[in-house]
């Protein structure tokens, strides 16, 4: 397999890092054999704001160099994907005279840079430039003017931008590792971008990305992304209730959660079931019960829907989209959590997964916890503009090999 087209990517979550490897058959293409894949424990970020340099750096290191041991390759270069509380969107509008006779893809350059210049946003980066429709010679709603006749080209499109500051943190940490960021992607962009099908796109579909530390929506409609908020409540929540309610850690909390908690169980559908916590850890003492836990969780889950519903009235979308409510990462596996949605939502919900599970079952992978890591790792290979002889980043270069010398000296 040729090394370009293996491709690295690294997904920085608050309670993970998650390093995959991978090798793809070809360019743009989503069929790809796992070369080396790792999750390390994440201690020093919360809500993508980096809370103690050297120890994030420390868990960054370590899960590369897992992943690197298993697949044998040195890594350079990754794909960066991650949430933060300090993502924005805002909508840009601009108009150009076209060059010539027919829109060129200069033209589109030129007119999504002057949007992209159009915004003023102190103390901002510019992560990327989605446009959500293009109107050529006031016929708007057109998605690819490319090669149509036209005198004037506008667009609107969504600027995705987050803290100049907080960003510039994270690249000095994955820089300070000894690798070099190719590019940067928003993980509200990166889950919709592969989870939802073209069809969903058209029809209108939203896509629900509770995270750790932040849940995202973004609603697709008419192959373009018409809405996206962020709500400040996270997964973390539920197991900061369920510590408060049980007394206990939170680690035990997160215990509690995974393996026992189910949303949306109501007095007929159990007994007084009782869990001992000294079941789970010897260390801790006195007991809760299902339904009490099902009461804790399903408090805030509602609380988390409830605020997704009242996003999508926003937009007029509250029950309206035929294509679903898609829940995306590891809250999904909250049992109950998809008949409960189904419900506030007045939508159908589904489990969205980036490949057919067939695909992945012979990997760790197929956990919907590396949706995110899975997803960037696509979509690097397919918009990642590999590297010529005359592009080399010194810079990058030496890192690595100080990486490698660090690696091997005593």
């Amino acid at each position: 397999m040729a090394s370009e087209n293996i491709i690295t990517s690294i997904d920085i979550g608050t309670s993970k890092i998650r390093t995959l490897i991978g090798s793809f058959a070809g360019e743009k293409s989503r069929d790809f054999h796992v070369l080396g894949v790792w999750a390390a424990n994440s201690y020093a970020i919360r809500k993508g704001n980096i809370l103690d340099m050297e120890e994030f750096k420390s868990n960054l290191d370590s899960s590369l160099e897992e992943a690197e041991k298993m697949s044998g390759e040195q890594v350079t270069g990754v794909n960066i994907s991650f949430n933060s509380s300090s993502f924005d969107v805002v909508t840009s509008k601009w108009i150009i005279a076209v060059s010539g006779d027919e829109i060129s893809s200069e033209d589109i350059e030129r007119v999504l840079d002057m949007a992209r210049n159009g915004v003023d946003l102190p103390n901002r980066e510019i992560l990327k430039v989605v446009p959500e429709y293009f109107i050529v010679d006031l016929e708007e709603g057109v998605k690819n003017p490319i090669w149509m006749s036209a005198r004037k080209l506008e667009v609107v499109a969504n600027i995705f931008s987050m803290n100049k500051n907080i960003l510039g943190n994270m690249k000095k940490a994955v820089a300070d590792v000894g690798i070099e960021i190719h590019d940067i992607y928003p993980n509200l962009l990166t889950s919709a971008e592969w989870v939802l099908t073209k069809r969903q796109k058209e029809l209108g579909v939203v896509c629900i990305d509770i995270g750790a530390s932040t849940t995202w929506i973004t609603v697709y409609e008419e192959w373009v992304l018409k809405f996206s908020s962020v709500i400040p409540i996270w997964w973390d929540s539920v197991t900061n209730d369920i510590a408060l309610g049980a007394r206990t850690s939170i680690d035990i909390a997160e215990k509690l959660k995974v393996k026992y908690a189910t949303v949306g169980l109501s007095e007929e559908d159990t007994k007084e079931n009782v869990i001992t916590l000294s079941e789970i850890s010897e260390n801790e003492e006195g007991t809760i019960t299902n339904l009490y836990l099902s009461q804790i969780v399903t408090a805030r889950y509602e609380e988390i829907l409830y605020f997704i519903s009242a996003e999508l009235k926003k937009v007029w979308r509250d029950g309206m989209l035929p294509e679903w409510a898609i829940l995306v990462w590891g809250a999904v596996k909250q049992q109950g959590l998809v008949e409960t949605a189904k419900k506030i939502l007045r939508l159908p919900v589904f489990i969205g997964l980036p490949v057919e599970k067939e695909a992945l079952s012979e990997t760790s992978i197929s956990d919907p916890v590396f949706a995110w890591v899975v997803w960037n790792l696509i979509l690097g290979n397919k918009y990642w503009q590999r590297w010529s002889p005359l592009n080399i980043n010194i810079w990058g270069m030496f890192q690595s090999i100080m990486k490698v010398f660090k690696k091997i000296l005593p």
